[in-house]
C-alpha cells in the first residue's frame, strides 16, 4: 500500500461548501421527559447542531438531566455516541468521559440512565435517525428501580434541512 494521494475531486462528488454553526447559537429542545420519585422532572435536551436530508443525517449535542432514563433502543441507521462529560450506564455499562459508542445499523443499546451529575453526550445518526424501542421491559425495571415514571414524549419539530 502506498501514501499516495489523489490531488482532483472525484467526479462524482458535489460542489458543496462547509456549514459553521456555534453551540451557543443552536436552541436546546426537550425530546424525553420523566417524572421523578421526588415528584422534580428529568429531561433529555438535545441542540440539533446540523441535519441534513440528502445524505440524511443528524448530528447533535445532549444533555441528560441527573437520573433520566431512556428506552433500549436503536435507530434506522449507523450511530456514533461520544460521552463529553457526566457519566450515563448503557445497559451494564458505565460510560463516563471519553466513552465511545459504535452502533451499526440494526443495534440496539441501552436501558440509558444518567449518573448523578447527569451526562453531556455528542452524536451523529448516519442515516434516517428515527428511532425503535427494543425490550420494554428492561426500560420499566430500569424505571421502576429509580422510582421515576415516564412522561409523554415533549412534541419535537421537525428541523430546517441543513440548520437547526
Amino acid at each position: 500500500m502506498t501514501d499516495e494521494h489523489d490531488d482532483a475531486r472525484p467526479a462524482d462528488a458535489p460542489r458543496r461548501e462547509p456549514s459553521f454553526r456555534h453551540l451557543d447559537d443552536v436552541e436546546w429542545r426537550k425530546v424525553r421527559a420523566q417524572r421523578n420519585a421526588d415528584g422534580s422532572e428529568a429531561f433529555v435536551h438535545e441542540k440539533w447542531m446540523s441535519y441534513s436530508s440528502d445524505p440524511q443525517y443528524l448530528s447533535l449535542y445532549a444533555r441528560y438531566d441527573p437520573g433520566m432514563i431512556v428506552r433500549r433502543h436503536g435507530h434506522r441507521s449507523p450511530h456514533v455516541v461520544f460521552v463529553l462529560e457526566g457519566s450515563c450506564t448503557i445497559g451494564d455499562v458505565e460510560c463516563g468521559p471519553g466513552t465511545h459508542v459504535e452502533l451499526p445499523y440494526g443495534a440496539a443499546f441501552g436501558p440509558i440512565v444518567a449518573g448523578d451529575a447527569g451526562a453531556v453526550m455528542f452524536e451523529v445518526m448516519m442515516g434516517d435517525p428515527r428511532s425503535w424501542g427494543d425490550d420494554p421491559a428492561a426500560f420499566d425495571r430500569a424505571l421502576r428501580e429509580h422510582g421515576a415514571t415516564a412522561l409523554p414524549h415533549p412534541v419535537i419539530t421537525p428541523p430546517t434541512v441543513g440548520g437547526s
